[in-house]
This record gives C-alpha cells, sequence and structure tokens, in this order.
C-alpha cells in the first residue's frame, strides 16, 4: 500500500507551540499571526504535485502557512481530517474520496473550520464552495474524443478508479450521454455491469480498479478478451491511458482499439505527440491549489465576496490534441517546476 505523505510547506503550527507560531488554541489566527490551512488530496498521484506546487506560490502570495496531505485511501483521509481538526486549522481545501458516506465528517469539518472542496465536490455537505471542473460536461468531452477516434462506433468499455467520488461518478455519466446520444442524465448513475447500447456505440462495462494501475491494465485485458471485436478503452483517471495503453500493445490491438483518457501525464501527453491516443481531457492541477488557498485566506480573514452565489467556481476542462500539445506541455512544466 502507499503510504500517506503529509508535506508541511510553509511551515505549520502543532499543540505544543501554538502561541510560537502565531496560532491561539481555537485554531484562529492570533493578532499578526499567519492563517493555518490544510490541502487534502484524494490519493498520491503526479497529478497532486503540480496542484502542491500551485499551493506553495499561493501560500507566498497570500502569506498564509499551508499543509499539504496527501492520504493513500478514505481511511487515512478520514484520520488526517480528524487530525488537523485536533491540531487545529482555519481552513481546509478537500478532495473528498467518498462525497456520500463523508458527509457527516465533512460537516463536522465544516462546523470547526472554513471547508471546502476541490477537484471533487461534496454537494451534500456544508462545504463553503467547490472548485474545479464540471466533471459532467468533461465526462462529454471525453465521449467526443472517443467519437474522434472512432468515428464508425463499436463497442468500448470505461474504467475508473473508484465511483464513490462526484467527480468520476460525473464524468462516466457524461461519457455515457455523450456515447449514447442521450440528455443530461448527471443526476443519475447507470449499472455498472450491464450493457448499454446506443445507435452507434456499446458500452460493454465499466470496470473499477480502486486507484490501482496494474489491476487496471489487467482489467483491460479482460475486457480485450472477453469482447474481441472491443475498439475502445476509456480511462477516468490520470493512470488510465499509460496502463491501458500498455495492455493494448501487449495484446498487438493497437490498430484495433483506441485509447482515451483524463489528464496529463507525461506517458499520456507524449502518446499524444506520437499519434498513439486522439486526445485527452485535462483539468488544471496548478490552479486547484492556488485557487484554494486565495478562497480559504479571503475566508479565514471575513471576505466572504469570494463565493460566487452558485458555490461554485469553475476552472474549466479543456480537451489536448496533438495541435494544442506543445504550448500546453510547456506551461505545465514551468508550472511544475521542471526543465523544458
Amino acid at each position: 500500500m502507499v503510504k500517506s505523505i503529509s508535506r508541511f510547506i510553509v511551515g505549520a503550527c502543532v499543540a505544543a507551540g501554538l502561541a510560537a507560531l502565531g496560532c491561539d488554541n481555537g485554531g484562529a489566527p492570533a493578532a499578526g499571526g499567519k492563517p493555518k490551512l490544510a490541502y487534502i488530496t484524494n490519493g498520491v498521484a503526479p497529478f497532486w504535485t503540480i496542484a502542491e506546487k500551485g499551493v506553495i506560490d499561493g501560500a507566498k502570495e497570500h502569506n498564509v502557512e499551508v499543509s499539504v496531505v496527501m492520504p493513500s485511501d478514505v481511511n487515512d483521509q478520514l484520520h488526517r481530517v480528524e487530525d488537523l481538526l485536533i491540531r487545529g486549522v482555519d481552513g481546509i481545501a478537500i478532495s473528498p474520496i467518498d462525497a456520500e458516506n463523508q458527509v457527516p465528517l465533512l460537516n463536522k469539518a465544516a462546523a470547526k473550520t472554513k471547508l471546502i472542496t476541490q477537484d471533487s465536490d461534496a454537494p451534500k455537505s456544508d462545504r463553503i464552495v467547490y472548485i474545479g471542473i464540471d466533471n459532467y460536461v468533461a465526462g462529454r468531452m471525453a465521449g467526443q474524443l472517443v467519437k474522434e477516434a472512432i468515428p464508425g462506433g463499436g463497442k468500448v468499455a470505461i474504467l475508473v478508479g473508484r465511483l464513490e467520488g462526484d467527480n468520476a461518478r460525473k464524468r462516466r455519466q457524461g461519457v455515457l450521454d455523450e456515447l449514447l446520444d442521450r440528455q443530461d442524465t448527471s443526476a443519475g448513475n447507470d449499472p455498472l455491469n450491464q450493457e448499454l447500447k446506443g445507435a452507434k456505440y456499446t458500452i460493454v462495462a465499466t470496470l473499477t480498479d480502486q486507484i490501482d494501475a496494474a489491476k487496471a491494465k489487467s482489467n483491460a485485458e479482460d475486457m480485450m478478451s472477453a469482447h474481441p471485436d472491443l475498439v475502445g478503452l476509456i480511462g477516468l483517471n490520470a493512470y488510465h491511458t499509460p496502463a491501458l495503453l500498455e495492455a493494448v500493445k501487449q495484446a498487438g490491438k493497437m490498430s484495433a482499439i483506441q485509447v482515451v483518457g483524463f489528464d496529463e501525464q507525461d506517458a499520456t501527453l507524449r502518446a499524444i505527440q506520437d499519434g498513439e491516443v486522439v486526445g485527452t481531457v485535462v483539468q488544471n492541477p496548478y490552479m486547484y491549489g492556488k485557487e484554494s488557498v486565495r478562497v480559504l485566506a479571503a475566508l479565514v480573514r471575513g471576505d466572504n465576496s469570494v463565493v460566487p452565489q452558485d458555490k461554485f467556481i469553475s476552472l474549466p476542462a479543456r480537451q489536448i490534441r496533438k495541435g494544442n500539445l506543445d504550448a500546453f506541455w510547456a506551461d505545465l512544466k514551468q508550472k511544475a517546476g521542471k526543465q523544458q
């Protein structure tokens, strides 16, 4: 199991020495002290390393202290939140792993600190605002890429880490609606293993892998074996495109099966550059981090004007194809602090 990671970016206040670090015992910043914030991811991945860079830049810009916490699973995330509440923080930005079942925890946090969600929402909780993409729209965008890659239609399978998250469920519904030419069913949740047939595309199954790339590859192999006429594999998480491409290559089916996925892992971008993948749908993890810090810093300092009426700060998803790849990749490397 991947161990949880907690990075303290600009320092953090701990129980022994709160006053010395400019924090009072109630978790609010003492006079002249820096607000203490926490940025909680839904796992450990390169995606979150980019978000962390945004957090670092945001912390410097808004004069706050931020700890970045990368839990390994839902239980670890729960314990991390509880620990932060005990230590006292002024604000938390979290990507909930299991939005539906974490509502009691999130509401507990919201009662004690400024709580916002980022990347994945928990709309039934008392969070103040959600920062991220419209995941349903992003799912439809991925479906559009499938239509570009496989204009003739055929059988496809969807692979996803977990469907407990609000982001994954909505992405899947967006893909389904786009490929099945349906109207908006973003509030729905089609059965996983039921074949869904449209005019041109048939979704043979949706398989989960619990954020395990090896399991994702194995699932892809199972789908290719069960459906020799499969023409597409759709991955809803960042690690999927590299894992699915590996499975397809090893099966010798690169000319028969197209892979479409999400996010901006280097292996995915190289595949687009090499013509192996039509495109990917990307988010903006750097801005997830930076915007979360900006909004929390304002809220802690009493500025509620940063929260729009619909409680949604949109950072729209984008489709990356070969035509806009170079500019996107250069910007990504700059933000991640990588060499060009």
